[in-house]
């Protein structure tokens, strides 16, 4: 083989495994990444989150989906089933709210938490399916007003 031929070979089979590296490396980390220290790129409250889905989803997508967003509102239901813990806010309509699949770390803060209490979630926003759902959240507790 010619050394030409040697060092294309060779630079195609590193293309490759570049290729190979950030196509799968996505797949295998953890989504259940701890959000906790994480900065939001959004700050909004649940009620104009749900105002946002319900008036233009597509616009709403682009804007929020996969990102990691902070929402304040308040507590509709507390649900713990099939492993999940998950709280629904409240929103302005009351056919729509806001999902929050909680991340396993904060299984000690839902404890204390109670229908009609304020908090703050952070979590990555997957988009609308009647409700507004974010995913591997985090919970802050905040005072009543």
């Amino acid at each position: 083989m010619r050394p030409k031929n040697k060092i294309f070979l060779i630079l195609f089979l590193i293309a490759i495994a570049i290729g190979a590296y950030y196509s799968f490396n996505p797949l295998l980390s953890s989504s259940e990444k701890n959000l906790e220290n994480e900065k939001a790129e959004l700050v909004l409250s649940s009620n104009d989150l749900v105002n946002a889905y319900s008036n233009n989803e597509k616009k709403s997508n682009n804007l929020y989906a996969g990102k990691i967003i902070e929402v304040t509102g308040t507590i509709k239901e507390i649900t713990f089933l099939n492993n999940r813990n998950t709280i629904i806010l409240n929103s302005n309509l009351e056919t729509f709210g806001v999902i929050c699949d909680l991340h396993s770390d904060e299984i000690e803060k839902i404890k204390q938490l109670k229908p009609n209490q304020k908090i703050r979630v952070k979590g990555i926003c997957k988009g609308f399916l009647k409700d507004v759902i974010l995913l591997n959240c985090t919970v802050d507790i905040l005072p009543n007003e």
